[in-house]
């Protein structure tokens, strides 16, 4: 069973995020609060941890892979951002956004989009997750949390006691902030000539 730290969701405790960012580092998915809805993480760099989070979303080989990190010098390592998509990434960070951008050669090949060579980066502005970066020092692969036998109207998960109780048993740490938001982020992909909203959540782009 997973273990489950209670942190404060505006002061996070750093010896908790700490532990956290140790069972990260150890091959172990986390799963943390967002200002949009409850995520899961891995090391970016553990093709195990990656292989048992796609078998628990189920996700579909062509899946959008999402980077979180600390600001936009590490999206800037991670992605080619042109100067109007900064312009616009930098007013919107952090925040509910997810940036679909082209992958530089810094991502592992197999976080890319097959098809769209492509990856998905978000700057969040929930205090637990910006803390739980800090604590790893580098940037988490993370996708919204939904449970793998979720009704297809079903939205993320927010409510803790339910996350423990049908994913307590597949994941090794949960970050629990109490009850989180059932939001989604807003996706803006720039890989066309004009950026477009690929998914309106909760973000409204300024």
């Amino acid at each position: 069973m997973a273990q489950r730290l209670d942190v404060h969701p505006t002061h996070p405790q750093k010896r908790l995020l700490g532990l956290a960012a140790k069972a990260l580092h150890a091959g172990e998915l986390v799963i943390y609060p967002t200002e949009t809805s409850y995520a899961i993480a891995c090391h970016i760099g553990d093709k195990n941890a990656l292989e048992r989070l796609t078998a628990l979303r189920k996700l579909p080989k062509d899946h959008q892979f999402t980077l979180i990190c600390r600001d936009l010098s590490e999206l800037g390592q991670y992605a080619r951002v042109g100067n109007g998509a900064y312009r616009i990434i930098k007013r919107n960070t952090p925040g509910p956004f997810t940036f679909v951008l082209p992958a530089t050669k810094e991502v592992p090949k197999r976080l890319v989009h097959p098809k769209k060579k492509t990856i998905g980066l978000r700057v969040p502005e929930h205090a637990v997750a910006r803390e739980l970066l800090e604590a790893m020092g580098e940037p988490l692969l993370t996708t919204t949390l939904r449970a793998a036998d979720a009704a297809e109207d079903e939205g993320p998960m927010w409510d803790t006691d339910d996350i423990v109780h049908r994913l307590g048993k597949q994941v090794g740490l949960i970050l629990d902030a109490g009850q989180g938001q059932q939001e989604m982020s807003t996706v803006v992909d720039f890989t066309e000539d004009e950026p477009y909203i690929a998914r309106q959540g909760i973000g409204e782009l300024r």
